[in-house]
Protein backbone atom coordinates (compact mmCIF):
# COMPACT_ATOMS: atom_id res chain seq x y z
CA UNK A 1 0.00 0.00 0.00
CA UNK A 2 1.75 3.31 -0.91
CA UNK A 3 -0.57 5.98 0.91
CA UNK A 4 1.10 9.26 2.75
CA UNK A 5 -0.96 12.30 4.81
CA UNK A 6 0.86 15.36 5.12
CA UNK A 7 -0.28 18.78 7.22
CA UNK A 8 1.91 21.54 5.78
CA UNK A 9 2.66 25.30 4.26
CA UNK A 10 2.64 25.97 0.87
CA UNK A 11 5.80 27.37 0.01
CA UNK A 12 4.88 29.13 -3.19
CA UNK A 13 1.79 29.83 -5.02
CA UNK A 14 0.44 26.86 -7.07
CA UNK A 15 0.69 26.86 -10.72
CA UNK A 16 -2.12 25.11 -12.92
CA UNK A 17 -1.63 24.38 -16.37
CA UNK A 18 -2.65 21.57 -18.95
CA UNK A 19 -1.97 18.60 -20.40
CA UNK A 20 -1.56 18.58 -24.34
CA UNK A 21 -5.25 16.54 -24.13
CA UNK A 22 -6.52 19.61 -21.73
CA UNK A 23 -6.30 17.60 -18.56
CA UNK A 24 -5.33 20.05 -15.50
CA UNK A 25 -2.82 19.72 -13.31
CA UNK A 26 -1.66 21.88 -10.75
CA UNK A 27 2.20 21.78 -9.46
CA UNK A 28 2.69 22.69 -5.69
CA UNK A 29 4.89 22.09 -3.11
CA UNK A 30 4.51 21.87 0.84
CA UNK A 31 7.15 22.84 3.40
CA UNK A 32 6.23 20.34 6.64
CA UNK A 33 7.61 20.59 10.17
CA UNK A 34 8.93 17.58 11.50
CA UNK A 35 8.22 16.37 15.04
CA UNK A 36 11.26 16.79 16.93
CA UNK A 37 13.80 19.90 16.69
CA UNK A 38 18.07 19.12 16.24
CA UNK A 39 20.64 19.62 18.97
CA UNK A 40 20.97 23.08 18.21
CA UNK A 41 17.33 23.66 18.92
CA UNK A 42 16.21 24.59 15.47
CA UNK A 43 13.04 22.71 13.97
CA UNK A 44 13.95 20.56 10.91
CA UNK A 45 11.45 21.15 7.58
CA UNK A 46 11.28 18.39 5.04
CA UNK A 47 9.69 19.61 1.77
CA UNK A 48 7.41 18.16 -0.97
CA UNK A 49 6.79 18.50 -4.67
CA UNK A 50 2.65 18.08 -4.91
CA UNK A 51 1.13 17.13 -7.70
CA UNK A 52 -2.63 17.35 -8.02
CA UNK A 53 -4.71 16.61 -11.30
CA UNK A 54 -8.21 17.48 -12.81
CA UNK A 55 -11.00 19.06 -10.19
CA UNK A 56 -8.88 18.74 -7.86
CA UNK A 57 -5.93 20.81 -9.55
CA UNK A 58 -8.34 23.41 -9.89
CA UNK A 59 -9.61 23.52 -6.92
CA UNK A 60 -6.04 23.72 -5.24
CA UNK A 61 -5.17 26.72 -8.06
CA UNK A 62 -7.86 28.66 -6.82
CA UNK A 63 -8.20 28.81 -3.16
CA UNK A 64 -4.58 28.20 -2.43
CA UNK A 65 -1.56 30.39 -2.38
CA UNK A 66 2.46 30.72 -0.71
CA UNK A 67 1.72 30.26 2.85
CA UNK A 68 -2.10 28.46 3.47
CA UNK A 69 -1.79 25.95 5.26
CA UNK A 70 -3.36 22.42 3.63
CA UNK A 71 -3.38 18.61 4.58
CA UNK A 72 -2.84 16.29 1.59
CA UNK A 73 -2.99 12.86 0.92
CA UNK A 74 -2.00 10.59 -1.58
CA UNK A 75 0.92 8.39 -2.79
CA UNK A 76 4.27 8.69 -3.26
CA UNK A 77 5.84 9.04 -6.60
CA UNK A 78 9.44 8.37 -7.26
CA UNK A 79 11.34 9.81 -10.84
CA UNK A 80 14.44 8.73 -12.16
CA UNK A 81 16.02 11.51 -14.19
CA UNK A 82 19.57 12.49 -15.15
CA UNK A 83 20.73 16.48 -14.73
CA UNK A 84 22.52 19.19 -16.94
CA UNK A 85 25.76 16.66 -16.11
CA UNK A 86 24.66 13.56 -16.64
CA UNK A 87 24.27 12.60 -12.95
CA UNK A 88 21.61 10.22 -12.44
CA UNK A 89 18.64 11.64 -10.21
CA UNK A 90 15.66 10.49 -8.17
CA UNK A 91 12.73 12.48 -7.42
CA UNK A 92 10.10 12.37 -4.76
CA UNK A 93 7.05 13.74 -5.85
CA UNK A 94 3.37 13.33 -4.00
CA UNK A 95 0.70 12.59 -5.86
CA UNK A 96 -2.83 13.99 -4.04
CA UNK A 97 -5.76 12.57 -3.99
CA UNK A 98 -7.60 14.63 -1.40
CA UNK A 99 -6.57 18.01 0.06
CA UNK A 100 -7.90 19.73 3.23
CA UNK A 101 -7.84 23.72 3.38
CA UNK A 102 -6.61 24.35 7.02
CA UNK A 103 -5.82 28.09 6.84
CA UNK A 104 -9.26 29.75 8.05
CA UNK A 105 -10.83 32.04 5.39
CA UNK A 106 -11.03 35.38 8.15
CA UNK A 107 -7.21 34.91 8.65
CA UNK A 108 -6.50 37.53 5.74
CA UNK A 109 -5.00 34.25 3.66
CA UNK A 110 -5.88 32.97 0.69
CA UNK A 111 -9.68 32.60 -0.60
CA UNK A 112 -9.74 36.42 -2.19
CA UNK A 113 -11.89 35.41 -4.54
CA UNK A 114 -14.43 33.67 -2.00
CA UNK A 115 -17.12 36.09 -0.30
CA UNK A 116 -17.11 35.44 3.47
CA UNK A 117 -21.14 35.22 3.74
CA UNK A 118 -22.27 36.91 6.98
CA UNK A 119 -22.97 34.41 9.88
CA UNK A 120 -26.66 34.22 9.84
CA UNK A 121 -28.17 35.60 12.91
CA UNK A 122 -29.66 33.34 15.12
CA UNK A 123 -33.63 33.36 16.10
CA UNK A 124 -34.49 33.17 19.70
CA UNK A 125 -36.99 30.43 19.47
CA UNK A 126 -40.50 31.52 20.36
CA UNK A 127 -41.91 29.54 23.17
CA UNK A 128 -45.34 28.67 23.32
CA UNK A 129 -47.59 28.39 26.39
CA UNK A 130 -49.70 24.98 26.58
CA UNK A 131 -53.35 24.76 28.10
CA UNK A 132 -52.41 23.17 31.72
CA UNK A 133 -55.74 21.60 32.09
CA UNK A 134 -53.95 18.61 34.52
CA UNK A 135 -54.88 16.09 31.73
CA UNK A 136 -52.19 13.62 31.69
CA UNK A 137 -51.58 12.92 27.79
CA UNK A 138 -50.85 9.42 28.24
Amino acid sequence: MNKVFLIGNLTRDPELTETPSGVPVCHFAIAVNRNYSSADSERQTDFFNCTAWRATAETVARYTKKGNKVAVSGSIQLRNYEDNQGVKRTAVDIVVQDVEFLTPRNSGEGFDDVPSAPAPAKKKPVLQSLDDDNDIPF
